[in-house]
């Protein structure tokens, strides 16, 4: 885990405010949070920001478009800020990004590159929007990934369900949250 960083992508007020399902998320991120920087892992925020008026959102885009007329992310409105029970610490990086992947419209390779970091582990809203579109991205990039099942959610459990036991496995080390910090805990 040594050039590993934890991304936490998409909990933002709005988001969660639409997909907390009331089973604790939130706390089971925090734990990992919490983990990650007491095992020296970088802790870094990716969050959606469009600008006022959505210059970059294409009406062929059906997602984008969907987002915009939802009233989502909208840099500076309160709802795009990132949750205050995961709140970001002082020296956690923050990037925005303009579409569904970590990597899309955003520096987050460049961050990444910049600390040595050739390895991820991925948690977030949604499970089917940011988690699998920065999944894909990062396999393309040669990253190393692991999922932290538990504290990705989605608004579809199903979804999540087949996403986090048929299809992350092909390509990630996937752990529950509790699992994961056993795995990094000093040994």
């Amino acid at each position: 885990m040594a050039n590993s960083a934890l991304l936490v992508m998409d909990v933002q007020r709005d988001v969660v405010a639409i997909a907390d399902d009331g089973s604790g998320y939130l706390r089971r991120l925090r734990a990992a949070i919490d983990g990650a920087r007491t095992a020296g892992i970088p802790v870094i925020y990716v969050v959606m920001g469009l600008r006022p008026g959505d210059p970059e959102v294409s009406p062929r885009n059906k997602v984008m478009t969907h987002v915009v007329r939802a009233g989502l992310f909208t840099e500076g409105a309160p709802g795009t800020e990132i949750h205050d029970d995961i709140a970001p610490q002082q020296g956690d990086v923050v990037v925005t990004k303009r579409r569904g992947s970590a990597f899309s419209g955003s520096d987050l390779d460049l961050v990444l590159r910049a600390r040595d970091i050739d390895s991820l582990v991925l948690t977030g809203i949604a499970t089917s929007a940011v988690v699998l579109s920065t999944l894909w991205h990062a396999i393309d990039l040669d990253y190393g990934l692991t999922v932290l099942t538990d504290a990705c959610l989605d608004t579809d459990p199903e979804v999540h369900q087949m996403l986090t036991e048929k299809l992350f496995p092909q390509w990630a080390d996937v752990f529950a949250v509790e699992d994961w910090l056993k795995a990094i805990a000093p040994q």
